[in-house]
């Protein structure tokens, strides 16, 4: 992950990573529990770049893309969709019935979501919104991640200024269950 470099590359980095993640479940066999390690992987990285656009990308958008309330609307949505599905996959092992369907749905969720961003709201953005601007969202969205949750939570707020208020408190809470369960650790 970049140290310094402005909100999109950041979250197009992190789009990176997890999709990385997915390949490497998808490499798996159905049952292997090294898919529930990775699908867990995949949920906590999801979940926090979930929280920091809605932190600070989809405000950017509303305020310097024409159009932009309906465009974070849309992305809102896609997110509420996903971690709907995250929650569902949360409580699946990697043998559960459930999980390989649950696992197909949430990649093909996020990677029509990935898609949708990089093709027309990050250059939209990108054009509208001054460059120091961009660096200064970076920033902004590294250190949201640190805090946010890492579980989803699909009946939290996702638009400030609420989201911004309760992300940090929850979050820690879902390290310390993480730290304690070792959800998302490779045995």
């Amino acid at each position: 992950m970049p140290q310094a470099g402005d909100v999109i590359s950041e979250l197009i980095s992190d789009h990176r990573e997890v999709e990385e993640l997915f390949t490497r479940i998808e490499e798996l066999p159905a049952g292997d529990d090294r898919r529930k390690t990775l699908a867990d992987q995949a949920t906590m990285e999801l979940v926090r770049h979930s929280i920091a656009e809605e932190e600070y990308l989809y405000p950017a958008v509303r305020e310097h893309v024409p159009g932009g309330d309906a465009l974070a609307d849309k992305e809102l949505e896609d997110h509420g969709a996903a971690e709907r599905t995250m929650k569902d996959l949360e409580s699946c092992q990697a043998g559960d019935p459930r999980f390989d369907a649950l696992i197909v749905q949430l990649m093909a969720q996020i990677r029509e979501h990935v898609a949708d961003e990089e093709a027309d709201l990050m250059p939209r953005l990108r054009a509208s919104c001054p460059p120091d601007e961009l660096s200064r969202l970076g920033d902004k969205v590294r250190t949201a991640k640190k805090t946010a949750p890492t579980r989803p939570h699909p009946a939290a707020p996702d638009r400030p200024p609420l989201n911004k208020l309760l992300a940090p408190g929850t979050g820690l809470v879902d390290r310390v269950r993480d730290a304690i369960s070792g959800r998302g650790k490779e045995s």
